[in-house]
Protein backbone atom coordinates (compact mmCIF):
# COMPACT_ATOMS: atom_id res chain seq x y z
CA UNK A 1 0.00 0.00 0.00
CA UNK A 2 2.93 2.23 1.04
CA UNK A 3 4.96 2.16 -2.43
CA UNK A 4 1.37 2.38 -4.29
CA UNK A 5 0.95 5.99 -2.61
CA UNK A 6 4.77 6.54 -3.40
CA UNK A 7 3.95 6.12 -6.50
CA UNK A 8 0.35 7.38 -7.56
CA UNK A 9 -0.67 10.23 -5.49
CA UNK A 10 2.56 13.05 -7.05
CA UNK A 11 1.19 11.73 -10.27
CA UNK A 12 -2.43 12.37 -9.14
CA UNK A 13 -1.87 15.63 -7.44
CA UNK A 14 0.19 16.77 -10.85
CA UNK A 15 -3.09 15.40 -12.43
CA UNK A 16 -5.28 17.71 -10.13
CA UNK A 17 -3.17 20.57 -10.31
CA UNK A 18 -2.92 19.99 -14.27
CA UNK A 19 -6.90 20.02 -14.24
CA UNK A 20 -7.66 23.04 -12.18
CA UNK A 21 -4.57 25.12 -14.03
CA UNK A 22 -6.19 24.73 -16.95
CA UNK A 23 -9.67 25.35 -16.06
CA UNK A 24 -8.96 28.44 -14.37
CA UNK A 25 -6.92 29.77 -17.50
CA UNK A 26 -9.13 29.24 -20.07
CA UNK A 27 -11.84 30.87 -17.95
CA UNK A 28 -9.90 33.91 -17.41
CA UNK A 29 -9.38 34.29 -21.40
CA UNK A 30 -12.33 32.91 -22.50
CA UNK A 31 -13.64 36.36 -21.23
CA UNK A 32 -11.06 38.64 -22.65
CA UNK A 33 -12.05 39.28 -26.04
CA UNK A 34 -9.92 39.90 -29.25
CA UNK A 35 -8.73 42.89 -30.39
CA UNK A 36 -9.98 42.32 -33.47
CA UNK A 37 -13.12 40.70 -32.24
CA UNK A 38 -13.04 37.64 -34.45
CA UNK A 39 -14.87 34.69 -33.60
CA UNK A 40 -13.56 31.36 -33.19
CA UNK A 41 -15.18 30.32 -36.63
CA UNK A 42 -13.10 33.63 -37.80
CA UNK A 43 -9.97 32.65 -36.54
CA UNK A 44 -10.12 29.23 -38.38
CA UNK A 45 -11.21 30.97 -42.02
CA UNK A 46 -8.49 33.31 -41.92
CA UNK A 47 -5.77 30.79 -40.82
CA UNK A 48 -6.97 28.07 -42.78
CA UNK A 49 -6.51 31.13 -46.34
CA UNK A 50 -3.35 31.96 -45.26
CA UNK A 51 -1.71 28.33 -44.07
CA UNK A 52 -2.79 26.58 -46.97
CA UNK A 53 -5.52 24.52 -45.16
CA UNK A 54 -8.58 25.37 -47.12
CA UNK A 55 -9.12 21.47 -47.38
CA UNK A 56 -10.35 21.18 -43.61
CA UNK A 57 -13.54 21.34 -42.36
CA UNK A 58 -14.86 23.40 -39.03
CA UNK A 59 -17.71 21.57 -37.46
CA UNK A 60 -19.24 22.07 -34.06
CA UNK A 61 -19.42 19.92 -31.55
CA UNK A 62 -21.02 19.76 -27.90
CA UNK A 63 -19.09 20.34 -24.55
CA UNK A 64 -16.51 22.42 -23.23
CA UNK A 65 -13.02 22.10 -24.17
CA UNK A 66 -14.21 18.95 -26.59
CA UNK A 67 -12.11 20.65 -29.64
CA UNK A 68 -9.97 18.48 -31.43
CA UNK A 69 -9.02 17.70 -35.04
CA UNK A 70 -9.96 14.70 -36.99
CA UNK A 71 -7.20 13.12 -39.32
CA UNK A 72 -9.81 10.89 -40.84
CA UNK A 73 -12.16 13.33 -41.42
CA UNK A 74 -9.93 16.38 -41.96
CA UNK A 75 -12.07 18.13 -39.73
CA UNK A 76 -11.39 20.62 -36.81
CA UNK A 77 -14.19 20.58 -34.28
CA UNK A 78 -14.94 23.25 -32.52
CA UNK A 79 -16.95 23.47 -29.17
CA UNK A 80 -19.09 25.94 -28.26
CA UNK A 81 -16.82 28.38 -26.57
CA UNK A 82 -14.27 28.27 -29.40
CA UNK A 83 -17.05 29.95 -31.08
CA UNK A 84 -16.53 33.49 -28.99
CA UNK A 85 -14.23 36.12 -30.07
CA UNK A 86 -11.92 35.70 -27.06
CA UNK A 87 -7.98 34.96 -26.45
CA UNK A 88 -8.67 31.65 -24.98
CA UNK A 89 -11.06 30.55 -28.51
CA UNK A 90 -7.81 32.16 -30.98
CA UNK A 91 -5.28 30.07 -28.87
CA UNK A 92 -7.57 26.50 -28.97
CA UNK A 93 -8.43 26.91 -32.88
CA UNK A 94 -4.96 27.60 -33.82
CA UNK A 95 -3.76 24.67 -31.60
CA UNK A 96 -6.26 22.36 -33.55
CA UNK A 97 -5.59 23.62 -36.99
CA UNK A 98 -1.38 22.92 -35.57
CA UNK A 99 -2.96 19.28 -36.14
CA UNK A 100 -3.79 20.06 -39.44
CA UNK A 101 -0.87 21.52 -40.48
CA UNK A 102 0.68 18.43 -39.38
CA UNK A 103 -1.15 16.06 -40.90
CA UNK A 104 -0.59 17.60 -44.28
CA UNK A 105 3.12 18.04 -43.74
CA UNK A 106 3.42 14.68 -42.29
CA UNK A 107 4.50 14.80 -39.05
CA UNK A 108 6.61 11.94 -38.28
CA UNK A 109 5.13 12.09 -34.56
CA UNK A 110 1.55 12.75 -35.64
CA UNK A 111 2.15 9.74 -37.49
CA UNK A 112 3.40 7.29 -35.09
CA UNK A 113 0.62 8.16 -32.67
CA UNK A 114 -2.11 7.97 -35.39
CA UNK A 115 -0.04 4.45 -35.97
CA UNK A 116 -0.07 2.96 -32.59
CA UNK A 117 -3.81 4.31 -31.64
CA UNK A 118 -5.57 0.50 -31.80
CA UNK A 119 -3.28 -1.04 -29.71
CA UNK A 120 -2.91 1.71 -27.64
CA UNK A 121 -6.80 1.25 -27.09
CA UNK A 122 -7.11 -2.64 -27.06
CA UNK A 123 -3.88 -2.80 -24.52
CA UNK A 124 -4.92 -0.20 -22.62
CA UNK A 125 -8.49 -2.31 -22.02
CA UNK A 126 -7.53 -6.02 -22.71
CA UNK A 127 -4.32 -5.57 -20.70
CA UNK A 128 -5.62 -4.41 -17.61
CA UNK A 129 -8.00 -7.44 -17.69
CA UNK A 130 -5.16 -9.90 -18.19
CA UNK A 131 -3.44 -8.06 -15.52
CA UNK A 132 -6.00 -8.58 -12.50
CA UNK A 133 -6.98 -12.39 -13.89
CA UNK A 134 -3.05 -12.83 -13.10
CA UNK A 135 -2.99 -11.03 -10.09
CA UNK A 136 -6.05 -13.30 -8.99
CA UNK A 137 -4.52 -16.66 -10.61
CA UNK A 138 -1.09 -15.87 -8.65
CA UNK A 139 -2.66 -15.16 -5.32
CA UNK A 140 -4.99 -18.10 -4.73
CA UNK A 141 -3.81 -20.85 -6.93
CA UNK A 142 -0.27 -19.42 -6.39
CA UNK A 143 0.57 -19.89 -10.45
CA UNK A 144 3.11 -19.21 -12.55
CA UNK A 145 0.54 -19.03 -15.27
CA UNK A 146 -1.31 -16.60 -13.54
CA UNK A 147 2.07 -14.17 -13.22
CA UNK A 148 2.91 -14.85 -16.90
CA UNK A 149 -0.36 -13.76 -17.25
CA UNK A 150 -0.61 -10.70 -15.21
CA UNK A 151 3.11 -9.56 -17.20
CA UNK A 152 1.31 -10.23 -20.72
CA UNK A 153 -1.13 -7.20 -19.42
CA UNK A 154 1.70 -5.39 -18.08
CA UNK A 155 3.01 -5.58 -22.28
CA UNK A 156 -0.29 -4.17 -23.35
CA UNK A 157 -0.67 -1.35 -21.40
CA UNK A 158 2.69 -0.43 -22.19
CA UNK A 159 1.68 0.64 -25.56
CA UNK A 160 -0.88 3.03 -24.11
CA UNK A 161 1.61 4.56 -21.93
CA UNK A 162 3.90 4.83 -25.08
CA UNK A 163 1.20 6.16 -26.73
CA UNK A 164 0.69 8.95 -23.87
CA UNK A 165 4.74 9.91 -24.29
CA UNK A 166 4.60 10.31 -28.12
CA UNK A 167 1.21 12.27 -26.93
CA UNK A 168 3.66 15.14 -25.87
CA UNK A 169 5.92 16.26 -28.87
CA UNK A 170 2.80 16.53 -31.26
CA UNK A 171 0.81 18.44 -28.60
CA UNK A 172 4.02 20.66 -28.21
CA UNK A 173 4.37 21.20 -31.49
CA UNK A 174 1.08 21.62 -32.73
CA UNK A 175 1.39 24.79 -29.67
CA UNK A 176 4.54 26.28 -31.41
CA UNK A 177 2.81 25.83 -34.74
CA UNK A 178 -0.23 27.63 -33.02
CA UNK A 179 1.51 30.77 -31.47
CA UNK A 180 3.46 31.26 -35.13
CA UNK A 181 0.58 31.08 -37.18
CA UNK A 182 -1.32 33.52 -35.10
CA UNK A 183 1.49 35.68 -35.41
CA UNK A 184 2.72 35.39 -38.55
CA UNK A 185 -1.10 36.40 -39.57
CA UNK A 186 -1.30 39.03 -37.47
CA UNK A 187 -4.35 38.29 -35.62
CA UNK A 188 -3.09 38.37 -31.87
CA UNK A 189 -1.38 41.43 -30.44
CA UNK A 190 1.74 41.55 -27.73
CA UNK A 191 -0.76 41.26 -24.75
CA UNK A 192 -2.79 38.82 -26.56
CA UNK A 193 0.06 36.41 -27.17
CA UNK A 194 1.14 35.99 -23.74
CA UNK A 195 -2.68 34.69 -22.84
CA UNK A 196 -2.35 32.60 -25.98
CA UNK A 197 0.57 31.09 -24.59
CA UNK A 198 -0.80 30.32 -20.99
CA UNK A 199 -3.90 28.81 -22.63
CA UNK A 200 -1.42 26.81 -24.41
CA UNK A 201 0.94 25.90 -21.89
CA UNK A 202 -1.99 25.01 -19.23
CA UNK A 203 -3.34 22.86 -21.70
CA UNK A 204 -0.06 20.78 -22.57
CA UNK A 205 0.68 20.49 -18.66
CA UNK A 206 -2.72 18.26 -19.00
CA UNK A 207 -0.81 16.00 -21.45
CA UNK A 208 2.33 16.30 -19.16
CA UNK A 209 0.48 14.85 -16.22
CA UNK A 210 -1.32 11.98 -17.86
CA UNK A 211 2.11 10.70 -19.02
CA UNK A 212 3.15 10.74 -15.53
CA UNK A 213 0.44 9.01 -14.24
CA UNK A 214 0.68 6.32 -16.96
CA UNK A 215 4.29 6.02 -16.22
CA UNK A 216 3.87 6.27 -12.92
CA UNK A 217 1.28 3.29 -12.98
CA UNK A 218 2.99 0.92 -15.13
CA UNK A 219 6.39 1.53 -13.18
CA UNK A 220 3.83 0.32 -9.87
CA UNK A 221 2.44 -3.00 -11.39
CA UNK A 222 6.26 -3.94 -12.83
CA UNK A 223 7.86 -3.34 -9.27
CA UNK A 224 4.73 -5.69 -7.70
CA UNK A 225 4.73 -8.56 -10.23
CA UNK A 226 8.61 -8.24 -9.67
CA UNK A 227 8.08 -8.91 -5.72
CA UNK A 228 6.05 -11.71 -6.29
CA UNK A 229 8.64 -13.83 -8.48
CA UNK A 230 11.04 -13.04 -5.95
CA UNK A 231 8.72 -14.12 -3.24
Amino acid sequence: MLMYLVFMVPALLFSLYAQWQVSSTYKKYSQVRSARGLSGTDVAQVLMRNEGLTHVGVERIDGMLTDHYDPSAKVIRLSTGSQAPSVAAMAIVAHELGHAAQDKQGYVWLQVRSGIVGIANVGSQLGMVLFFVGLLLASFAGSGLGVSIAWAGVILMSAAVVFTLVTLPVEFNASARARDMLMRNGLVTTEEAAGVNAVLNAAAMTYVAAAAQAVSQLLYWILMLVGMRRD
